[in-house]
């Protein structure tokens, strides 16, 4: 089989222009996005393979009580109701357009209903990219958004199930911790319960940036290893094509907001209490794997699972190879049948 570089599109000169702007606003990584979006779906990657035809798909924008816009997408199966409702949460950085649009096809084309939403700061919602002013803040987004998807008709019959990578495993945890009981349960990949020791900058050089952030919030000052290169075992040429993604700096009160949210899930694992599959990469040096243990082990739920994937890196549903992408999405649509259940939705 050829290389995944020698299935690449090259990215006409007019795109590259986009691209290389400021994507800081929102509407110019809209203009991104929109220029780019044929490429992308073009890119011979495991999750863009999964076909379209039957699946009912919309995009809107909305905007919040806080008076910002926020995208957001949904995929239905088109030929069956859906089994359950699943609510999306990406990553640190990303965007539900671009890998989320994969995994989110796969889910769909498996029977589920997926629902997904930009983050304020990123993707294509309102916002300056990259920018965390409140983790807590932006957890009541994701709840008050999520929330008004769940009283649709159409959803309001189905177990409802969130899905978070990474940063967006953090953002389920949150708001499961602030609403216990509205939710059937989880699918964490990767969850940031605690960012690996590695990509801390040294202990004098974070204490100067926390007192930085006072003053400089939004400065992009935070050393960073290349997230790409780390989270990535293959396919690492791909990230480039995820256009609208934040690759700078973490901006200074984002890395904050952060560290401060991983603390604090750390030392709350005992109060989770929905069921759960943990899902991780024994070689991810992202996100801690020992934590996604603990949180296996700590959790008060009476129905938890952990699967952790042998040599595996962070990105388990992009950057691996396409038998391993494979075998965690089965183990994953496997977990949500077993729980879209009535018998799995009352455990």
């Amino acid at each position: 089989m050829a290389p995944p570089s020698s299935k690449l599109r090259d990215i006409p000169n007019d795109v590259k222009k986009l691209i290389d702007a400021n994507l800081d606003d929102a509407v110019s990584r809209r203009r991104a996005r929109d220029a780019f979006k044929d490429i992308q779906l073009s890119i011979d990657h495991y999750l863009f393979k999964v076909p379209t035809e039957g699946l009912l798909m919309e995009e809107t924008y909305e905007k919040n009580s806080r008076g910002l816009e926020i995208f957001s997408k949904t995929w239905l199966p088109g030929s069956s109701p859906p089994k359950a409702l699943i609510c999306f949460c990406h990553g640190y950085g990303d965007t539900c357009t671009f890998f989320g649009e994969g995994i989110a096809r796969k889910l769909a084309s498996t029977g589920f209903a997926v629902c997904a939403m930009d983050f304020p700061g990123f993707g294509l919602s309102d916002g300056l990219h990259g920018y965390i002013p409140s983790f807590d803040r932006l957890v009541d987004d994701v709840i008050e958004h999520y929330s008004k998807v769940k009283e649709k008709p159409e959803f309001q019959n189905l177990s409802s199930f969130l899905f978070g990578q990474s940063m967006g495993g953090a953002i389920a945890l949150k708001v499961h911790l602030k609403q216990p009981n509205a939710w059937n349960g989880a699918v964490l990949v990767a969850p940031m319960c605690k960012i690996a020791d590695d990509m801390y900058p040294p202990f004098l050089l974070t204490k100067v940036l926390i007192t930085l952030a006072k003053a400089l919030p939004k400065s992009k000052l935070v050393p960073e290893l290349n997230l790409g290169d780390k989270a990535f075992r293959e396919k690492k040429e791909l990230t480039a094509y995820n256009v609208i993604a934040y690759k700078d700096k973490p901006r200074l009160k984002t890395a904050l907001e952060l560290l401060n949210t991983t603390k604090e899930i750390e030392s709350r694992l005992q109060e989770v209490s929905f069921p759960l599959l943990i899902l991780h990469g024994e070689a991810d040096i992202v996100t801690d794997p020992s934590v996604s243990k603990a949180l296996y082990e700590k959790a008060s739920s009476k129905d938890k699972k952990f699967n952790l994937y042998k040599d595996s890196y962070h990105a388990l549903l992009e950057g691996e190879p396409d038998e391993v992408i494979s075998r965690v999405f089965d183990d994953i649509i496997t977990w949500l049948d077993d729980h879209s259940s009535k018998e799995g939705a009352d455990k």
